[in-house]
């Protein structure tokens, strides 16, 4: 899966702020503070399949991201457009956002998972109705190009949504047991990678490397860094005064991650932020010979000078096991350790 097709969204967003915001829409450059949390989630509750980016190709993985909720303990309510297909988008943006709108005012729906990730959400951002969820709290669970939503429900809504596994990924004993302990149990999580060594004779998967040791507490925003370096200049992107970050990405040479942290750098965000959490960078290898800077190379550059805690290798991102972290949650993260834990409590009541 490669993401580079996305950073056309830039563009659009950039056109977005010459244009009205959708009737109901209250977005506006100054990003809300007060933090929304939605109401908990229970076994039997009604949750909504929305596909708010690309679309999917294979129509029987829309069943199975069904059949897996259902596994779960839980009602699926399908959005009206959720196997619909407008070149590679989910549908029309208007379809789209439509279908996001309805499933937050839904009173029978409890939460929102969205069906795949791709490209796409950021065309949505001006036409989500941001009174209305306001109004209207709940869940929202994604990753990825799902980091588009995330941020801007924060941003204008200042509701807290998760970074998570897909409808239509895997939901393996690891993904669901996270679901179960952040949704139905509402544990205040600790996340520390899986110590699984397999046959090996030292861990080689899932090992945390400490880039800055030190402690760090803020509340956590972030996601996919295409999408997220995307949204710059937009009013879609919060404050990240004081905040702990966490990024991820998939199928970027480095020398595009290193473009993206620039412009973090430029914008002023990695000198505002706390700590860092860099997840996986699947498949961003710099290929073959010495024309490329390594990623440990571009880390250093970038995070070392911060002298904030920053450490990489968390279960974050395009990779089999993920966790389940709350975007506007407030963490404290423990670089020498590589783990990060929530302070508080993440739904309402």
């Amino acid at each position: 899966m490669n993401r580079r097709h996305f950073l056309g969204s830039a563009a659009l967003m950039a056109a977005a702020s010459t244009v009205p915001f959708a009737v109901g829409s209250t977005a506006s450059a100054a990003p809300l503070r007060k933090r929304l949390l939605p109401p908990p989630l229970n076994p039997g509750d009604t949750v909504a399949l929305v596909s708010p980016s690309g679309a999917t190709d294979e129509p029987f993985d829309l069943q199975l991201a069904q059949e897996a909720m259902e596994a779960l303990g839980l009602k699926v309510k399908v959005a009206p457009h959720l196997a619909s297909r407008y070149g590679h988008l989910a549908g029309q943006d208007a379809e789209r956002a439509g279908d996001l709108n309805a499933m937050f005012a839904d009173r029978e729906v409890k939460a929102i998972v969205c069906a795949r990730g791709g490209s796409g959400a950021a065309r949505l951002l001006p036409l989500l109705d941001y009174g209305m969820i306001r109004r209207n709290p709940k869940i929202l669970l994604g990753y990825s190009d799902i980091t588009a939503l995330h941020n801007a429900l924060l941003a204008q809504a200042g509701l807290v949504s998760f970074h998570g596994p897909i409808g239509i990924g895997t939901w393996n004993a690891f993904n669901a047991d996270q679901f179960r302990r952040v949704f139905f149990q509402r544990e205040q999580m600790h996340y520390a990678n899986s110590n699984d060594k397999g046959d090996e004779l030292v861990q080689r998967r899932n090992r945390t490397v400490t880039i800055t040791g030190g402690k760090a507490q803020g509340d956590l925003v972030g996601g996919n860094l295409t999408v997220l370096t995307a949204l710059a200049g937009s009013p879609y992107l919060p404050d990240f005064d004081g905040k702990i970050l966490f990024l991820e990405d998939v199928s970027e040479a480095p020398y595009r991650i290193d473009r993206m942290l620039s412009t973090l750098r430029l914008m002023g965000a990695l000198d505002s932020v706390k700590g860092i959490i860099f997840g996986e960078c699947t498949e961003c290898d710099p290929g073959g010979g010495y024309g490329s800077l390594t990623l440990p190379q571009i880390f250093d550059d970038y995070f070392r000078p911060l002298k904030i805690p920053v450490y990489r290798g968390a279960m974050i991102g395009h990779i089999r096991q993920q966790f389940i972290v709350p975007v506007g949650g407030r963490v404290e993260m423990d670089a020498d350790a590589g783990t990060f834990r929530m302070l508080e409590p993440v739904f309402a009541g």
